[in-house]
């Protein structure tokens, strides 16, 4: 991922440099095991121990002529090492080593990307609970439909957070697998023990089962939840996009004293994180895509995955560990305007009210059908002549007779549709 969409730790994770280590890390670990099963000699483990090392340029040189990068890294490595080296990748094949080498790094990433998640979450709860009680309007189809809060916006987004933490930490789990267990998966060279010893010593678990690789619907299943893990970033963030739309001004992203929003127009206040969201959002989607024609391989391998997995793995995680920063700081910071969302409510003259007219009719012993009827020719009417709902209702004697003034006045308070929020909120966050 190119450095614009980029965190330096996460970055880190990926670089040659880490990717390198994780190889030696695991080649030192099964050194390190085999040499207590009494199958490497223990001086030739504590030599590759203390003399184990790589040089970047030489591996890039060697791969040049070998067309192999892990035979051109165990050789590298041994030219630092000396007559030891011949222990270096005993009873392993590559994949050995790259499969459970990845599983660190995405350990690592995972590790980075969690945080991220409960940055965000922490964020939306606070600033939910800031706005709890604050009327807006909610709309469905992009119409004005019945009052709601924005507080509930954003307890609405805590919680799909939460589901997509307890999703991320699942296949995250499922990602924490390594395999020793040779060219087919036959453990034709080492023992299950061996591999055992040698995935828990690094932090992971053995696979039940696997051919050369580990089956890639792990893979499929990590990258497909961290996409939609920036989809729901992208609902947050298409959801402001809307907010600051001129029309609505109900919410903005914030804008520094030094910021400028165009070119060619000074008073122009973009939303431009919200779109960025949006657009890299996008990118994740696509390499779920990539993930899951990754499943199929053939037999008990081929390396179709492999190149895609060179991008796809990086990127994704690079971009989920950047969304979520940049979701938080933009909700963090978010602009929010109660008394234009108090004027918006108000903007159709009470016709958002329309339902609880509707049934306070009813109640009052009119027909649904003859109440509906009358309901929506005031409501049309007001709609088409841009005249106040609540005036027509009012000077409508039909309606007047079941409904005294206080029962009007009731139909028409938005606190009445408003009452249960603070249910919803207990409810909530008692899920924590």
């Amino acid at each position: 991922m190119i450095a614009r969409y980029s965190r330096p730790e996460m970055t880190k994770i990926w670089s040659e440099e880490s990717r390198f280590g994780n190889w030696l890390t695991v080649e030192l670990a099964a050194t390190d095991a085999l040499a207590r099963a009494g199958i490497v000699p223990a001086e030739a483990a504590a030599a590759l121990k203390e003399r184990a090392r790589f040089s970047i340029p030489r591996i890039h040189e060697l791969e040049a002529d070998l067309r192999h990068d892990v035979l051109a890294f165990t050789t590298a490595v041994a030219e630092n090492v000396g007559p030891e080296a011949r222990w270096l990748h005993y009873g392993l094949t590559s994949t050995d080593v790259v499969d459970t080498a990845q599983a660190l790094a995405l350990l690592q990433a995972s590790s980075l990307i969690r945080a991220g998640i409960e940055r965000l979450r922490e964020v939306l709860r606070m600033r939910a609970i800031e706005f709890q009680h604050t009327p807006a309007i909610g709309r469905t189809h992009g119409v004005h439909a019945e009052p709601t809060t924005f507080g509930m916006k954003l307890l609405l987004w805590y919680a799909e957070m939460g589901r997509n933490l307890r999703r991320f930490n699942a296949a995250a789990e499922d990602m924490r697998v390594g395999k020793l267990s040779g060219a087919v998966g036959t453990f034709g060279h080492l023992k299950p023990e061996h591999e055992a010893a040698i995935v828990h010593s690094l932090g992971l678990e053995a696979a039940s089962v696997s051919t050369q690789i580990l089956q890639r619907d792990r893979h499929a299943a990590y990258i497909s939840t961290l996409a939609v893990l920036c989809s729901s970033l992208d609902k947050i963030a298409t959801e402001i996009r809307h907010l600051q739309r001129t029309e609505v001004r109900e919410a903005e992203e914030f804008f520094s004293a030094k910021q400028k929003g165009s070119s060619a127009m000074p008073h122009k206040r973009n939303p431009i994180t919200a779109e960025q969201i949006s657009g890299l959002a996008r990118v994740v989607r696509g390499n779920a895509q990539v993930a899951l024609e990754n499943v199929a391989l053939w037999h008990e391998r081929d390396i179709s995955h492999s190149s895609a997995e060179r991008v796809i793995l990086p990127d994704t995680t690079i971009l989920a560990d950047y969304l979520l920063d940049k979701t938080a700081t933009m909700i963090e910071k978010l602009l929010v305007y109660p008394q234009r969302m108090l004027k918006n409510l108000e903007l159709t003259g009470g016709l958002v009210f329309s339902g609880q007219l509707l049934l306070e009719l009813a109640e009052a012993g009119m027909s649904r059908e003859d109440a509906y009827r009358k309901v929506q020719g005031h409501a049309m009417n007001a709609w088409q002549n841009e005249l106040s709902f609540r005036d027509l209702i009012a000077a409508d004697p039909e309606i007047s007779t079941k409904l005294p003034p206080e029962k009007l006045a009731a139909a028409f308070d938005y606190t009445r549709q408003l009452r249960n929020i603070d249910i919803v909120f207990e409810r909530v966050l008692a899920e924590g």
